[in-house]
């Protein structure tokens, strides 16, 4: 390996790192774990210096012997997340994740009081509840003496970059998720500082995702034993840093992914807007944009029933029994954190319908797979509707190396869904910027055709995929059905 190139994940449960070679090797990978807290019902915290000490154990650890060889490090990062720093840049409160559901109120403000069409103008977004935006309207609410402490506003992948560079920078992918963000002109909507009152020198320096913000303080290199040159790239937020590790860069190219939360990413060369604000308009980290619609809750719904429920371990024994697909009588509704796409409800909760006297484990289990299956559809019928035609999909995240959940997929979705070789998802599109940033590789493009690799196709079923489309259009009555309950 003449040089190394490493890709932080910056996830909600643990920190993934790769070391990457120039040729798109990937040399080693590292996880470290840190704790979660639930501090109310439906929120959502974790200490941003959890992350770093993480960060920074997995970085020795993962480049252990390749110290000299390193020339560049970059990001992939949960998106959304509130982190706040005072005058001397220490962290004001804990972090308000992506998947924290208290500011309802806040929202409704938005959206309402303010208005969709203005929100939709200046952001190419609505308000939904996990944006950084409504997070500040909270604590100005609820915190106002820390809200007049703040100083600078980070994203959680941005804060690791600054402890790493010293610069407070963002880039225009992960920007897109605040609600703050002029997406279509890609720099920060003066009227939303406004709204929200925040000052522009509060938030960060806007980078394109492959751009080099700087380089590793002198004493994080003396510390890791690495060369004081090595360059900081900004990273993107963690679906579009998928996106580039599953080679979804093209105008059409959609990638799924069954990570913590579920999404469905669509690569696009123009900006556009879906006229019900169903899924997300963000900018790409390719330096074009994308359109997303994201399920709070996907594999994190089987960890879940696998691990609190059932009590269970060993994952893949327990689909062997599954063999009756699109014939399951249980409908599951994977709502266990609210939802964003397309529903908006962060009251919204998880629900099993269908049981009866025979219903078997391997039932409950299937519908699980298969709720969040039908979720992930919702959001491509929005872009079915809009005009976007999909055909096949790439697969990542977690719940990509079930081979039932695949083939659920496909089946569901009616497109053929491509596996990828490589199964690091964010981290790997963090190197792949990091490499871009150094100049290994002239775009992300080059890096996607260069480095991603299809290793396995699972094709639809048109026997299997007509029974699915049955349990969709069942499925969809449910949610709409349980919509007032969950008011109550």
């Amino acid at each position: 390996m003449e040089t190394g190139f490493i890709g932080v994940d910056l996830g909600t449960s643990a920190v993934k790192l790769i070391l990457m070679d120039e040729t798109g090797k990937i040399i080693r990978t590292v996880s470290k774990e840190y704790p979660i807290s639930f501090p109310h019902p439906g929120w959502s915290e974790q200490d941003p210096s959890d992350w770093y000490e993480q960060s920074i154990a997995g970085i020795r650890e993962v480049i252990e012997g390749y110290e000299d060889k390193v020339r560049g490090i970059s990001f992939g990062g949960q998106m959304h997340g509130l982190v706040v720093l005072d005058e001397e840049d220490n962290v004001i409160r804990p972090a308000i994740l992506w998947n924290d559901g208290r500011t309802a109120k806040e929202c409704e403000f938005l959206n309402e009081t303010i208005g969709r069409d203005v929100l939709t103008e200046e952001t190419g977004n609505i308000a939904f509840a996990g944006f950084t935006a409504p997070k500040l309207l909270w604590m100005k609410a609820n915190e106002p003496e820390l809200f007049a402490r703040i100083k600078k506003i980070m994203l959680p992948k941005d804060y690791l970059a600054y402890r790493l560079s010293g610069v407070h920078a963002t880039d225009v992918s992960d920007a897109s998720g605040m609600l703050l963000f002029d997406v279509k002109n890609r720099k920060w909507s003066e009227k939303m500082c406004e709204i929200c009152d925040v000052k522009e020198e509060q938030l960060a320096r806007i980078f394109e995702s492959y751009e080099v913000i700087g380089t590793v303080k002198p004493e994080i290199a003396k510390e890791l034993s690495i060369a004081e040159d090595v360059k900081v790239i900004a990273g993107a937020g963690d679906n579009a840093a998928a996106a580039i590790g599953t080679g979804t860069v093209q105008d059409g190219d959609c990638n799924i992914s069954l990570g913590t939360s579920g999404t469905i990413f669509i690569s696009s060369a123009a900006y556009s807007v879906d006229d019900k604000n169903a899924l997300h308009s963000f900018a790409h980290a390719n330096g074009r944009y994308h359109l997303m619609g994201c399920m709070l809750s996907a594999a994190s719904c089987n960890k879940w029933w696998m691990e609190d429920i059932l009590k269970e371990s060993d994952f893949a024994g327990a689909q062997e029994g599954i063999t009756k697909l699109g014939e399951n009588e249980v409908f599951f509704l994977p709502y266990l954190m609210g939802e964003r796409s397309p529903h908006n409800d962060p009251d919204a909760r998880g629900a099993f319908v269908g049981m009866s006297m025979d219903t078997s484990r391997e039932d409950m289990i299937q519908a699980v797979f298969e709720g969040v299956a039908f979720a992930l559809r919702d959001s491509f019928e929005v872009a079915k509707a809009s005009g976007i035609r999909i055909t096949r999909t790439r697969i990542c995240g977690g719940g990509a190396r079930s081979p039932l959940w695949r083939k659920i997929m496909a089946n569901v979705l009616n497109i053929a869904v491509d596996s990828i070789e490589s199964e690091e998802g964010p981290a790997l599109g963090g190197a792949m910027l990091a490499a871009v940033g150094c100049g290994v590789w002239k775009d992300v493009e080059e890096a996607a055709a260069r480095i991603v690799k299809v290793s396995a196709t699972v094709e639809p079923e048109p026997e299997l995929a007509a029974k699915y489309e049955k349990k969709y259009q069942k499925f969809r009555h449910i949610y709409p059905a349980l919509k007032d309950v969950y008011k109550l």
